[in-house]
């Protein structure tokens, strides 16, 4: 790999690494430091390579850098004398001799750590997602604009005091106690879930941040299940969630962006090897008392994994949708059983069952009741379609639901 390319990958892989090392050192008050710290790493590097070339190793480059320059910083900060000292009580050791461990298991430590610093519950929801991608993933303000459909100054915002409550509430970057992991690991799980949607079901066309949301979900929490404190069966259920959708990411978009309905999606791009992986850790969820939302949306997708319309796929899809509308309802949900039931039941049952939600404002729901129409009632179908149109937010929903109008 040339230099051209390498460094913007190696931004995207050990910047976050170096990161929640240097915090988990110095402190999450000095959070912008860190960033500020590898940020200049970087362009050392940029200026140096460019100069002299690429060295042996790069990343051993990269990592010698970042270790002088935090020295630096607890110098001249005096951080080392004032801060660390009286929490890890040796012996008047000088900052030089601070050891900045870049190891491969502490680099593994430290993410996970900053995982439930960033997941903190002082923290909202909105801005957790926003942290996790800057922090844990290494994307830059403008990625993360663009994933939130949103502006640059907005989320530059958000993570600023998204930043600030870490450092007011005074988090640390640890794994809570057992008595905490609980609770704690459920934010997590939450957040990981909703980061893998906003890759997964957003409208931006930017197909390759796209999957890139998906596949940092997908690393934080297998990174979950490779530690015994938070190797839960709903971290695994989640993950096995992940996989099956992942597998057909490829077949759900066309070359124009449109979204490919899964009816009509081609079979032979979906991943095997992801749904296998799927399967492995859907098993290994199998263990424990515990029935999350995970497990039955995990459930629902291994379905989706088989493309043949057989009375058992829809069946059980329909069982477990109903199961999952008892443990947390949701409109999308409700919306999505009621498609199953068609397909288990017949439109007649299921254009009952749908007429009952009245979610008028939704285009989703229109368009759903256009399809159920189609043979009964095409007039009527029509007409749902052109409300779902008028409803529609996106030029893609919209050119989409325009196919259908005649």
């Amino acid at each position: 790999m040339q230099q051209p390319e390498l460094l913007p990958h190696l931004f995207r892989h050990e910047y976050r690494k170096i990161v929640a090392v240097l915090c988990k050192t110095v402190g999450i008050q000095h959070i912008e430091t860190a960033e500020d710290l590898v940020s200049d790493v970087f362009l050392q590097a940029t200026e140096t390579w460019k100069q002299n070339g690429l060295p042996e190793n790069p990343t051993a480059w990269l990592y010698a850098v970042a270790k002088n320059k935090a020295r630096d910083f607890l110098r001249r900060e005096n951080i080392f004398l004032q801060k660390i000292k009286p929490e890890v009580k040796q012996s008047s050791p000088l900052a030089e001799e601070i050891e900045i461990d870049l190891s491969a298991q502490n680099i593994s430590d430290s993410q996970l750590q900053m995982m439930f610093a960033v997941c903190h519950p002082a923290i909202s929801s909105e801005s957790q997602i926003g942290l996790a991608l800057n922090v844990l993933c290494g994307f830059g303000v403008d990625e993360i604009a663009d994933a939130f459909l949103s502006n640059r100054e907005t989320i530059y915002k958000r993570l600023a005091r998204a930043k600030e409550k870490l450092k007011s509430e005074k988090v640390r970057i640890e794994v809570p106690l057992p008595a905490e992991i609980e609770l704690r690991l459920a934010n997590v799980l939450t957040t990981l879930y909703l980061l893998f949607s906003e890759g997964y079901y957003s409208t931006s066309q930017n197909k390759t941040l796209r999957n890139e949301l998906c596949v940092e979900a997908m690393r934080l929490c297998f990174m979950l299940t490779q530690y015994e404190q938070t190797n839960s069966p709903q971290a695994n259920a989640l993950l096995a969630l992940m996989c099956y959708h992942a597998s057909r990411f490829d077949a759900r978009i066309d070359a124009a962006g449109d979204a490919i309905l899964y009816e009509d999606q081609d079979e032979s791009l979906w991943n095997q090897e992801l749904i296998q992986q799927g399967n492995y850790f859907m098993n290994r969820s199998a263990s424990g008392q515990q029935l999350t939302k995970y497990h039955i949306e995990a459930g629902i997708a291994f379905w989706h994994t088989h493309k043949a319309d057989t009375p058992e796929k829809w069946e059980s899809i329909l069982l477990l949708y109903n199961q999952l509308l008892q443990i947390e309802y949701s409109p999308v949900a409700a919306l999505n059983r009621t498609y199953a039931l068609a397909k288990a039941n017949g439109n007649k049952a299921a254009i009952r069952e749908a007429e009952k939600l009245k979610l008028n404002d939704n285009h989703l729901y229109f368009a759903l009741l256009a399809t159920l129409y189609e043979e009964e009632n095409p007039t009527k179908a029509q007409k749902h379609w052109k409300q779902a149109y008028a409803l529609a937010k996106t030029e893609t929903e919209k050119r989409n639901i325009a196919k259908r109008i005649v």
